[in-house]
């Protein structure tokens, strides 16, 4: 039976060379608490992916990941300068409140959720410098966004450089960075480090594993806090091999990048496809995995009505002159490693029939 679930990446289980790698792993014993050989296998393999010397810290969640790496940067008085829209801001139950034992997020807007360098330089500069405010101290952007862009390496060196020049730090939540890498065909250190990323939030489970992130830190000093926080956070896992398998599997001969190939593929003919049909028209330009359709009430209803599955989305984020109207629905729909190029072409004949 075709499936018309489109609700998210979350939805697909895990790829099977991750699966492989890790009933591998499981057999035999080995040391715990990610002193296993895998997980020191793994920290060469990360380091030549980015073409430096990188610390590894792996976590079984995005949220989870996010949250440490801000926790290692900001003070319990520091302020986080991120999207309004941004997940770390909106979709983690103030996880990164939490962490940081008090620091807070500063929301900032932009078009298809991205912030550019300006409108940071112009947040950080009008801020108190008195010792009653809270002082920036980290920049974190979302790579794809929330509204599904990307941004280029000249955009995040440009954020890098206000921030840097300020004495903030740069932090990337990359739930769906093996999506943007491969749509901006360029190299891992290119969209980070090379860029002035300090530390990164790379996702692995959106894209194929069964539950493995990995903070990777550019910037050594701010290992060992991380780890720290880690175990006492209770996110350091003990059998950390099965953590450390996944991701052995999953960047294996480029699995990574050919699973986020193909969902971007099928995004790329859901977006096409939806855009030629009379009525609907794009909210922003599909450029990773995810489209965001701006539908007639009468085909968001057809489509229902055929089982399709997909959220309806924020308005906020739209381009100056854009408005969903009375009769509209802004809705996003996702796909996966695994999203069969069946089941778009049943979802777009579906959206044909309900014009």
């Amino acid at each position: 039976m075709t499936t018309l679930n489109f609700a998210s990446d979350n939805i697909a289980g895990a790829s099977k060379p991750v699966l492989d790698a890790l009933v591998a792993a499981s057999a035999g014993s080995m040391p715990a608490y990610g002193t296993d050989p895998l997980t020191a296998r793994l920290g060469k393999t990360f380091s030549d992916l980015f073409e430096r010397e990188v610390e590894v810290v792996l976590v079984a969640t995005g949220t989870a990941a996010n949250a440490l790496a801000l926790a290692s940067i900001l003070s319990p008085w520091g302020l986080c300068l991120c999207h309004e829209e941004a997940h770390v801001i909106d979709d983690e139950c103030g996880a990164p409140e939490f962490f940081t034992a008090g620091a807070k997020l500063l929301g900032l807007p932009g078009a298809g959720a991205k912030i550019d360098a300006a409108a940071i330089a112009a947040a950080a500069d009008r801020l108190p410098r008195h010792e009653k405010q809270m002082p920036a101290e980290i920049v974190s952007i979302s790579q794809a966004t929330e509204c599904g862009l990307v941004y280029r390496p000249d955009e995040i060196a440009a954020i890098g450089e206000v921030a840097h020049a300020r004495g903030l730090k740069l932090h990337m939540d990359g739930a769906r960075f093996a999506n943007a890498l491969v749509a901006l065909g360029c190299s891992p250190a290119e969209m980070t480090w090379r860029a002035g990323v300090d530390i990164l939030s790379f996702g692995g489970t959106k894209n194929g594993c069964l539950a493995a992130e990995a903070v990777l830190v550019f910037e050594p000093g701010l290992a060992d806090s991380l780890r720290r926080r880690r175990k006492r956070s209770g996110h350091t896992v003990s059998k950390g091999r099965l953590l450390a398998a996944q991701f052995e599997g999953y960047l294996a001969d480029g699995h990574w990048l050919d699973n986020a190939r193909h969902a971007n593929r099928m995004a790329a003919r859901l977006s096409q496809g939806l855009a030629a049909i009379p009525g609907i028209r794009l909210a922003w330009p599909t450029e990773a995995n995810e489209v965001f359709a701006i539908l007639p009430s009468r085909i968001d209803a057809a489509l229902r009505e055929a089982g399709a599955v997909y959220y309806p989305w924020s308005d906020k984020s739209l381009a100056a002159g854009e408005a969903i109207g009375p009769d509209e629905v802004l809705v996003r729909l996702v796909t996966a490693f695994d999203t069969a190029p069946e089941s778009v072409e049943a979802l777009l004949a579906a959206a044909r029939g309900g014009t």
